[in-house]
């Protein structure tokens, strides 16, 4: 279907449309376990613990059996996604007070940054009559942070992972998406940054359109670009 106007976009959240970006005052004070010795975090470390809490698939840090249940499925329930997250924090070497204080940061939607183009493609595409869904690996709910920008009222289902009890590239989550949006999947397509999670939208059907997770600033129109060369008027 690449170059012809879909029904549907279906799009993901982290890396897709918002961002989580660290912001320096969430590290003062702050230093992580290197060993026996207290490090500094600097910029070069908020940028890895937030590569570390936002990457959308692998580990990276030792598990054991019981961290890593609660890793492969932080996705479907809060108290898992809290258990994985701030184990990824301790074993990186962050404290367990600053750990919680940085867990509350990724589930506050109110820390996540749109990309510049967001809320234009949002709008964009509802005013072409094209469909919308938000369709997300997520355990908190994302709402608030459309809202801030006026976007959610150009979103017509959200499609969150712990909400519908499938996780991508689980075909039951896309087909969750389309069944609510009443479009087939040959007449929708997938945006994400992932080809592994959100490239499981070819396996029902959809088509795909894989966008890189560039610091916002450096992703000025990325979406509107990426969606322009599949061929959707936006």
């Amino acid at each position: 279907m690449e170059g012809v106007q879909p029904a549907a976009a279906l799009f993901d959240f982290s890396g897709t449309l918002f961002r989580l970006e660290e912001d320096a005052s969430w590290f003062e004070d702050m230093s992580i376990k290197d060993g026996a010795i207290d490090r500094e975090i600097d910029g070069h470390v908020q940028a890895e613990l937030m590569r570390r809490l936002t990457a959308p698939t692998g580990r990276s840090v030792d598990m054991g059996p019981d961290e890593y249940h609660a890793w492969i499925n932080r996705d479907l329930a809060p108290h898992l996604h809290r258990e994985a997250y701030l184990h990824v924090l301790r074993e990186s070497g962050v404290a367990d007070h600053h750990a919680e204080s940085l867990y509350q940061r990724v589930i506050d939607p109110r820390s996540w940054t749109p990309y510049p183009d967001t809320a234009e493609v949002l709008a964009t595409l509802s005013d072409h009559g094209v469909r919308t869904a938000v369709v997300s690996n997520i355990a908190f709910d994302v709402r608030p942070a459309f809202a801030a920008i006026g976007a959610d009222r150009h979103v017509d289902e959200f499609v969150l992972s712990f909400e519908v009890g499938a996780v991508k590239p689980d075909p039951a989550i896309f087909t969750t998406a389309l069944e609510r949006l009443g479009v087939a999947a040959a007449d929708a397509v997938m945006v994400g940054d992932s080809d592994e999670a959100d490239g499981g939208a070819r396996a029902v059907g959809c088509g795909f359109i894989l966008v890189d997770p560039l610091p916002t600033a450096e992703r000025p129109d990325g979406l509107l670009r990426a969606l322009r060369e599949y061929g959707i008027s936006v």
